[in-house]
């Protein structure tokens, strides 16, 4: 079989190591082959990479599990041509699955230009789509957080979320305050409401007129 690639290295990476191939040309046309193993360090990452810079390899395949790749990945890119490999698309290691088998297949799927990477958009993208995806996570999970206390209301007879638009807007979180530190009085509730919620005064009153059952309180 051709040889498309001829430095090359295959990582297989785990939580605590990662196994590398390297393949390179060696005497009477033959391939040379050197299989080691590293921590996922950062120091030890360091020395992966200062290794197979050293061997003059020119392309690395990186399988994708799960996001143990990335340290890796990120240290390498900026010293060689990384591709990111699907594990879906990587045929099964012949005879008994290890870590270094695994190495040195990826390595030889490389070599003979027999799988093709993902895609993997620049680091600033990158960083810019984990900050934005962090960001609707926080906006999911308190909108969730704003459904329990919605429940919680509800359970304790209290209608807030009838007459104000956001809960936990400013007038909503006075309130809530108010409560937890042990308020009934509904009309002294209601004056807590700022700006065009004092419009809505009587329907305030009314929506916090109910008691606060000790259970509700303490969810």
């Amino acid at each position: 079989m051709d040889v498309v690639v001829e430095r090359c290295a295959g990582l297989d990476v785990h939580k605590g190591t990662v196994v590398a191939c390297v393949r390179t040309p060696g005497k009477g046309g033959r391939r040379e082959q050197e299989t080691r193993t590293f921590a996922t360090m950062t120091r030890d990452l360091l020395a992966l990479r200062d290794w197979l810079v050293a061997m003059g390899v020119t392309l690395v395949g990186v399988e994708s599990t799960g996001v143990y790749w990335k340290p890796a990945y990120h240290l390498l890119e900026d010293a060689v041509e990384c591709w990111l490999l699907n594990a879906r698309h990587l045929r099964d290691v012949p005879g008994k699955k290890t870590d270094v088998k695994d190495a040195e297949w990826i390595c030889q799927l490389v070599e003979h230009g027999l799988v093709r990477p993902s895609f993997v958009p620049p680091r600033p993208i990158r960083e810019l789509r984990d900050l934005t995806r962090y960001r609707k996570a926080q906006v999911e999970e308190r909108g969730r957080e704003a459904q329990r206390l919605d429940k919680v209301l509800q359970d304790a007879g209290i209608k807030l979320s009838s007459v104000a638009t956001d809960v936990l807007g400013a007038s909503g979180r006075d309130m809530l305050a108010a409560l937890v530190a042990g308020t009934r009085d509904p009309l002294v509730l209601a004056e807590l409401a700022r700006g065009r919620l004092r419009a809505k005064l009587p329907a305030l009153r009314e929506a916090l007129g109910y008691r606060v059952t000790i259970e509700p309180r303490a969810a």
